[in-house]
Parts: structure tokens; sequence; C-alpha cells
């Protein structure tokens, strides 16, 4: 026996086992710690190498206009936003392709960061917007909620887990994640309350943008991979968000007030300023400056860590009208779609369209209001129809939609 003990010796190297620390024993052969750690090594470095090439090579990169172009096929109107997010993502990932080429050590000028700041209504697009590039660029994305975020110690969740909901949708691969997008939406909820110095601590609003910081900016941060409170005990993975484009949108509901108060767009007096004189009040969003993101409540620090800000315009009825029908993944499309799989051709009669329009104006929930009327009038038909083998073409009529609205709209004050 002690013969046989002696003879056993590394498979890979030929060490014997009194020349090793460790000798693992395979099924057929044994290992030593010297080859173990020569082998990691080896797969680390080759790990590294291909993923940085796999990286680069799924990213699809387009230039700006290219960019624009795609995003007109799923989002109507915009134009000014989809310009300068795409000028953003562009000058973005251009540095970031820098930053892994051979050349860009010896290059002495580095880039910044462009982090963008959307200022519009709700159901303006700006969660669409963030959405289509990311599926242009074929990168990591993820939605964050910042009403959800507290100052770290207290009930709600840590900024560090907007990272781990990146890392999730990169497959937990750190390199994919370092170089996705984060759009973090209700960024106007984190707002501070309120100028004036108070007993308590603001942990959902200044303490938040506090924590927001070192992430928009760029550091290794320890991520929790299933989250930060639930399970304490978990290792934490390291993330660089140096390269991670951070998309940050809300509704500033009131920031107009700012804005007007800045243009003083006031029609008749002796104060008046003849260059804000044809400022257009229906739109004072368009007008929007850093100076008034800091007067609504976002400290200065935040702010200089978002440069790029653009705005979304309020959907008029003719915008609404074309996101009905227009886009690649307009409703209406949808439902010839939905009802097509189950054999049924539908069509929808002059005046429908724009009836579901004027309520969407009425109601003043966007884009997204258009859904709810939607399936509001085509309920009961998306229920009977799959039973119903003998209807093969439904034409809904504006009567029926009107019918069908009010009719929706009188059960729920009944519950209520």
């Amino acid at each position: 026996m002690a013969k046989e003990e002696k003879e056993i010796k590394c498979s890979f190297c030929g060490r014997k086992k009194q020349e090793t620390d460790v000798l693992i024993a395979g099924i057929t052969g044994h290992i030593c710690n010297h080859c173990v750690t020569q082998a990691q090594t080896i797969v680390r470095d080759e790990l590294s190498q291909n993923s940085g090439s796999s990286l680069f090579s799924a990213l699809h990169l387009l230039k700006p206009m290219e960019i624009k172009s795609h995003l007109d096929e799923y989002v109507i109107g915009q134009d000014d936003a989809k310009k300068v997010l795409s000028v953003a993502v562009y000058n973005h990932y251009k540095r970031l392709i820098k930053s892994q080429s051979k050349t860009s050590q010896k290059d002495e000028v580095e880039l910044d960061k462009s982090n963008v700041i959307m200022v519009g209504e709700t159901g303006t697009g700006k969660t669409l917007l963030a959405r289509t590039i990311a599926k242009i660029l074929n990168v990591p994305f993820c939605i964050a909620d910042a009403t959800v975020l507290t100052e770290a110690g207290y009930v709600g969740e840590d900024v560090e887990s907007i990272l781990s909901r990146l890392l999730q949708a990169a497959d937990f691969d750190v390199a994919a994640a370092e170089r996705g997008i984060v759009f973090i939406d209700e960024i106007d909820k984190i707002a501070r309350k309120s100028d004036n110095p108070s007993i308590t601590r603001d942990v959902s609003g200044e303490g938040v943008q506090q924590g927001l910081l070192k992430l928009l900016e760029g550091s290794v941060v320890g991520v929790p991979p299933q989250g930060g409170r639930k399970h304490p005990e978990q290792k934490m993975i390291q993330v660089n968000t140096k390269n991670i484009l951070f998309i940050c949108g809300g509704a500033f509901d009131g920031i107009n007030r700012s804005i007007g108060k800045r243009l003083q767009t006031q029609a008749i007096g002796y104060n008046v300023n003849k260059e804000n004189a044809n400022v257009d009040s229906d739109n004072l969003l368009q007008y929007v400056s850093p100076q008034d993101l800091k007067s609504f409540g976002l400290i200065p620090e935040l702010i200089g860590r978002l440069p790029v800000l653009t705005y979304l315009n309020p959907l008029d009825a003719e915008t609404l009208r074309r996101i009905l029908s227009e886009p690649k993944n307009a409703l209406i499309k949808q439902y010839f779609h939905l009802f097509e799989m189950d054999g049924v051709k539908i069509t929808f009669e002059k005046g429908v369209l724009d009836f579901i329009v004027e309520k969407a104006m009425e109601f003043k929930l966007g884009a997204r209001g258009l859904r709810s009327i939607c399936e509001a009038i085509m309920m009961d038909l998306m229920f009977d129809t799959p039973s119903d083998a003998s209807v093969k073409e439904i034409n809904l009529t504006l009567r029926y939609a009107k019918d069908k609205l009010k009719k929706t709209l009188m059960n729920k004050l009944k519950a209520a």
C-alpha cells in the first residue's frame, strides 16, 4: 500500500505526491496545485480575450442618422429627443470602443460619459426610446424605478439594486453588463422635498441622489446578485460603471412654472422681454434648462453627471392618430395580428380611430391611454370570437365603439 502511494503523481506535470502541496484525485488521474493555478490563469486570460472581442462584435454600432431612422420605425415624432439620444449613444460607444483599442493608451485625450436626462409628460415615449435604442445596439438593457430607492439603511432598495437588474439582463456576464444601458424612470420622484432644513432625513429624495452620484460618474461598485437586503450573506459582484450608459427620465410635473418664471412669459406690462415675446407657452418643456432641474429639486452634483438634457413634446391629436397605425408595433397592427391568429379578419370603420384619439386626448394619458381605450372597446370581441368558429370577418363600427366605451365607463362608476 505504501509502495502505491509513492508512485502516485500528477497526470499533467509528472510531479510526485511528495513534491506537491495538494494532489487532487480524479477518476483516472491526478492533478497538483501547481497545474491548477496555471490552468486557472490560462482560462481567465482566454475568457477575457474572447469576451472582449465577442462583446464588440455583438455591438451593432450605427451612425446617428441610422440610429434615428431606426427609432422612427417605432417612435412617432419627438425628433429633437431622437437626435440628442442618437448622438449621445453614438459618442458613448465610440468612447467605449476607443478605451478597448490598443492605440488608446498612447492617446492623451480622454472622452467623458454622455449620460442623458429626458423631461417629458407621461406617455410621451421616454421608456420606449430607451428600450428601442438598446434593442438596436444589441446591448444589455434594464429599467429601474427610482421611486423604490431609499438611502442605505432604510426600508426600500439600495441604489446598487439597479445594477443587479442589469446583471440579470446580461445573464450575469459582468463584461457584457459593463457596456449596457440603464434607464432610470421617475427620476423626478427623488427630487429634494424642500430647500429648508428639516429635523427628519430625506431618505427617498436627496439621500438617493447622493447615492446615485458614484454610479453615474463611474466607479467599481459591489453589487448583490440577488438583491441587497434579503440575502446579506451573498458574495458581492464587482461591477465597473465607467462604461455603463445611464438614461434618466421623468415627467417633472410642475416644472413648467419654473420655466415660465425664468422666461417671464407675460403678455403685457412694462417688464415684457422682447427676446421672450415669441415663447410657445403651450409647450414650455422645449425651453428646459439645468437651472430648472435645480429649482425642481435635483442637486447640482447629480445634474452635472447628466450632461445631456433633452425634452419630449406633449402628444397632440395628429401624433396620437399616427401612433395608432404607423409604427412597427402599432396597436392596430397588433390587433390585426391577434385576430388573424384565430382566423378572423378585422376592419375598422372610418371614424373609429379618430374617436379613440379624441378620448385619449380627453383622458390626458398620452400614448398609454390609447391602449386602455382600445382594450375597453374590444374586450367583448376578444372574449367571444375565439369560441365562435362561424365568425371569419369583423367590421368594428363607430357606434359599436361608442357603446362599448360608454358601457365600460358606466360599469366602473357603478362598481365605485
